[in-house]
């Protein structure tokens, strides 16, 4: 007898979940959780895992001065820090002038900028009128010309000149006066015409 067990039965694993174990109508039914990254129900979307180190050794040789080195706060790059305090002074010295009273002021001129008044009006005598403002006559200007060319504010239109008639080709013209045949000179015939050849000897 080899064991607890008799005769040749011996325990076997277990093949699947057994209904006595739920409380649900069973296996069949059974829903896969929405939580962890294993088994999670594929029509759920699953968040993304995130996983937890442990502390980082120490350094060898650390950068830091030591506590023998240390800077207070209110030390900036720039200079000492110091936060806006309120200054416990003394009164300041003032000069005690006389300054004028009611009295020395006139207030019945600023009346008509006050209150509503009646509009005013002055009478004075005329200004007499000196040289310099005797301006010129009518007759003393003279008007631009309007015909002709070269005017001064019209458009001039197109001027011809008139000239005597010519006397080229006319029954007036003198021909005695014209060179003949005789005033010109000879004209060799190889400049107009087709030169011939010519031969030495």
């Amino acid at each position: 007898m080899d064991g607890p067990w008799v005769g040749t039965w011996r325990p076997h694993p277990r093949r699947g979940p057994i209904l006595a174990e739920f409380s649900t109508p069973g296996p069949k039914y059974w829903i896969p959780g929405t939580t962890g990254h294993v088994s999670h129900d594929p029509t759920r979307d699953k968040a993304p895992a995130y996983t937890f180190r442990g502390t980082k050794g120490l350094v060898a040789e650390s950068c830091s001065p030591g506590p023998r080195y240390y800077i207070h706060p209110s030390i900036t790059k720039i200079g000492k820090h110091v936060p806006p305090t309120a200054l416990v002074t003394g009164r300041p010295k003032t000069k005690s002038e006389v300054t004028p009273g009611p009295s020395d002021y006139s207030t019945e001129k600023a009346d008509k900028h006050v209150y509503s008044t009646a509009p005013l009006h002055s009478m004075v005598f005329r200004h007499k009128l000196t040289d310099a403002l005797q301006t010129p006559g009518p007759g003393t200007y003279t008007l631009p010309r309007l015909l002709g060319p070269n005017t001064a504010y019209t458009h001039a239109n197109p001027c011809y000149s008139m000239r005597w008639k010519s006397m080229y080709n006319s029954c007036f013209q003198d021909l005695a006066k014209t060179p003949g045949p005789a005033a010109f000179s000879k004209v060799e015939l190889d400049v107009y015409k087709k030169r011939a050849p010519k031969y030495t000897m």
